[in-house]
């Protein structure tokens, strides 16, 4: 189990040249060469070679393509910075995915729908792209305080429907410039797409289960869609330089830490809501 992960590099493999021993790193759940074409375009959750990353739930983790996976820190992290930096590794590089699909702005009106970690750190990174105001969807009061102190500038407890009415009303009939999708469902999808202004683009980061859409629907809406696996490593760079420069804490979203021996109770906490994410120490 597990794909999100941060730390020290105890051994490499004969053909790694760029990672070292010794080395504070983070990598992303999907590893890739960082050379091929889809690399080189910015995809690397689309690599020719790309191999899932699992198994990061353990004492040791081996990961793939090393050279191409992982990003090294200038320099060892100081302890309050490691959750801030474990969530690089998926929440918030997949929050930044999600703002950049949506075609976030400065000046611009963003809705995030989902107020999971992925969710909230795209509001946080809507933030850091200027946007002017920021609704996010939640129902859970911890999770609307987060959102508050990352950037959100209004709470939308509505759903279907009566949320795609709320967001109209709040834009003055408009729509949204960026919807970011973080949860996956039929109905946030289709909340998404409704909360879009013609022109506007929605970032879809949420795994899809159960999604149809109507592309007869779809055709007049003039909404832009992009989204599917976050290529994490393409924005590892800046976001650890962010981190180190204090610039934001996303290591924030981590409100449950657990020893890896307790990993059970901490997806029965994220499960039951009673914890937004959980971090494990080996």
């Amino acid at each position: 189990m597990g794909h999100e992960y941060c730390g020290v590099v105890e051994e490499i493999g004969s053909d790694v040249t760029s990672i070292k021993r010794g080395q504070f790193v983070i990598g992303s759940f999907f590893a890739s060469d960082n050379t091929c074409p889809h690399c080189r375009a910015g995809y690397q959750t689309s690599c020719e070679h790309m191999q899932p990353v699992i198994g990061a739930q353990s004492p040791i983790l081996r990961v793939p393509l090393a050279d191409g996976t992982l990003v090294p820190t200038l320099e060892k992290p100081s302890k309050d910075l490691v959750p801030s930096l474990l969530a690089l590794s998926d929440v918030m590089g997949t929050g930044w995915f999600a703002a950049d699909a949506a075609n976030v702005k400065p000046g611009g009106t963003v809705v995030v729908v989902g107020d999971g970690a992925v969710g909230l750190l795209g509001a946080l990174s809507a933030k850091h792209m200027g946007a002017e105001r920021i609704i996010v969807m939640s129902r859970h009061s911890s999770r609307q305080k987060l959102a508050l102190e990352f950037g959100a500038t209004d709470i939308v407890a509505e759903r279907g429907e009566e949320g795609v009415a709320r967001i109209k009303e709040l834009t003055k009939g408009v729509g949204a410039d960026s919807v970011l999708e973080c949860v996956g469902t039929d109905e946030s999808m289709t909340q998404a797409i409704s909360s879009t202004r013609p022109g506007g683009s929605v970032g879809f980061v949420g795994v899809p289960h159960g999604v149809n859409i109507d592309g007869s629907e779809l055709f007049f809406t003039h909404v832009r869609l992009h989204g599917g696996p976050a290529p994490v490593r393409r924005y590892l760079p800046k976001l650890i330089d962010m981190v180190f420069n204090e610039q934001m804490n996303p290591g924030k979203v981590f409100d449950l830490t657990l020893p890896l021996d307790q990993v059970a109770e901490g997806y029965r906490a994220m499960d039951e809501r009673r914890a937004i994410k959980t971090l494990l120490h080996p």
